[in-house]
């Protein structure tokens, strides 16, 4: 285990991209087999351990230690993985820390247990291991490492250790499974590049490149094509062979929450999209409709009847048995239109162009589009292959400018991994009521778009203005007279019943500290509501 756990705590300590890859693949060639498989499964969420859930953690460490004391000690520490791994009082008798054992060797205990010895299992893995080592086994069972290395930053890492390009690893992966032997011996050299036995695969993604200044000055409007830019999240339909599959644009396999749409996937090939909530061509619900269908196992059909969804539809990557990437993009466009004619209406439907004859044209357009779910333009050049990754120059995405609001700071709560120790996750609001007795209601939650110079310093503020607590969380003192504004961009808004205000931000993030505002001077409900009505 000490090995993984070392892996884990230098990439928590590791804010630089490419110092984490390089740590993973320093792992991946110093790890045996099968440990640094489970490894990747774990980093990439793909390993599952039924016989222990996070719910489990506090019932052992209860039995062994005052509940009181744990209390303090979690509260202190704020992250219930570290808690327990620092206070866990091995009992007497046990194996020593020495006698470390293996990460397989604890996956393949905890795996044989099942639910009902798994308690006494892994309270004995605990009891083995030190504090390290405990906090890795604990974050490898329960998910959530919290360690800044997402799916595709591994699988990156995984290209630069077998020097092969990261689409090429992205093909294979969901036709693969842990602890990714044949995957190893091919990136290694040893073996012939594995053939995946599963159908549907992912294609990865193209993706777009910001608008910046003085881009379009280089360019010339004739040699692209401009489409809107929805605010749904972008996927890919594929269906092969009887196989239906519905991924993000990430490569996660998402089809489990959308058996709706999987049903209308009545073709062969592969669509590049973007999902939204509502019936193609006559209505489009916004993402927080959308929200409500996302990350679940399993959706009833009350709530496929609510909130239905659809693909609007970009790119033709696969046509049947054709591999249409390498063609212009002229020409997988008319080859979409003729695909997308055949499949239910109310389910696909094509994403229209945007007219224009010039930039300052488009730019009016973008400013002003026509429907609240448009976050801006894409930019499309007519002769461009469907290349993965980010090329720069072939698609631009031009988004809406920010929208901004001042708010007041009303709750702190500590953050995770290197900031564990601060108060780093902002809930802030803006001012609602009568005028002569205000009072103020959370609009959004936000934690980045400050240095971390400013985060000590309104670590310190929280500290220093803290009212009540409650467990991890502070409530910070926000009065007329007294208060921290923030000045917040967001992308857009929402109506919620879930919040007291009826708004919910869409990417809500922190512009500046506004030190030199009073707090009553801060917006007031009305402005986002005008904003939501408009």
């Amino acid at each position: 285990m000490k090995p993984f756990a070392d892996l884990l705590d230098r990439l928590v300590l590791t804010p630089s991209r490419n110092a984490k890859l390089k740590l993973l693949v320093g792992y991946f060639s110093a790890a045996p087999d099968p440990d640094r498989g489970l490894a990747l499964a774990a980093i990439t969420g793909d390993l599952d351990i039924p016989s222990v859930k996070p719910a489990m953690l506090r019932a052992l460490v209860m039995e062994r230690m005052d509940p009181v004391l744990f209390a303090y000690s979690y509260d202190y520490v704020g992250d219930l993985a570290e808690t327990v791994s620092l206070v866990w009082p091995a009992r007497e008798g046990r194996v020593p820390h020495n006698a470390d054992p293996s990460l397989s060797d604890a996956v393949e205990a905890l795996l044989a247990a099942g639910r009902a010895n798994g308690p006494t299992v892994f309270a004995g893995l605990l009891d083995r291991l030190d504090p390290p080592s405990r906090f890795a086994l604990i974050k490898l069972v329960t998910g959530g490492l919290r360690i800044g290395v997402s799916a595709r930053l591994a699988k990156q890492a995984l290209a630069d250790f077998g020097q092969v390009e990261v689409a090429e690893v992205e093909e294979l992966w969901h036709g693969l499974s842990p602890p990714y032997e044949p995957l190893f011996a091919w990136l290694e050299k040893r073996a012939d590049k594995p053939v995946p036995q599963a159908q549907a695969l992912f294609r990865p993604v193209m993706l777009s490149n910001p608008v910046q200044d003085g881009d379009l000055a280089k360019l010339d409007p004739g040699d692209y094509a401009a489409e809107w830019k929805w605010d749904g999240i972008r996927v890919q339909a594929t269906a092969d062979g009887g196989s239906h599959r519905l991924y993000s644009r990430t490569g996660d396999d998402v089809s489990g929450a959308f058996p709706d749409l999987l049903e209308a996937m009545d073709f062969s090939g592969a669509i590049d999209g973007e999902l939204l909530v509502g019936v193609a061509g006559e209505h489009t619900g916004t993402f927080s409709d959308l929200q409500q269908r996302l990350n679940r196992k399993s959706v009833s059909a009350k709530m496929q009847e609510k909130f239905p969804v659809f693909v609007r539809c970009y790119d033709l990557l696969q046509d049947g048995d054709e591999d249409l990437r390498p063609l212009p993009f002229v020409e997988r466009r008319a080859r979409l239109e003729a695909f997308v004619a055949r499949l239910p209406a109310e389910r696909f439907d094509l994403s229209p162009f945007v007219d224009f004859a010039g930039w300052e044209e488009l730019d009016e357009l973008r400013r002003q589009p026509p429907h609240p779910v448009i976050e801006g333009v894409m930019l499309k050049r007519w002769d461009s292959a469907y290349v993965p990754g980010r090329p720069k120059g072939p698609w631009f995405k031009w988004k809406r400018d920010p929208h901004m609001v001042d708010a007041v700071l009303m709750y702190a709560q500590r953050g995770h991994g290197k900031r564990s120790s601060f108060y780093s996750d902002y809930t802030f609001g803006v001012w609602t009521g009568p005028e002569a007795k205000p009072e103020l209601v959370p609009v959004g939650k936000a934690y980045f778009g400050f240095t971390d110079e400013e985060l000590r310093q309104i670590d310190k503020y929280v500290r220093d203005n803290t009212v009540e607590r409650f467990g991890p969380v502070r409530s910070v003192r926000a009065e007329v007279g007294h208060g921290l504004v923030l000045e917040i961009a967001f992308e857009g808004l929402n109506r919620s019943t879930r919040h007291k205000s009826g708004v919910a931000m869409r990417f809500p993030r922190i512009s500046r500290l506004r030190w030199d505002k009073p707090a009553a001077e801060a917006d007031r409900l009305e402005t986002l509501q005008a904003l939501l009505d408009g």
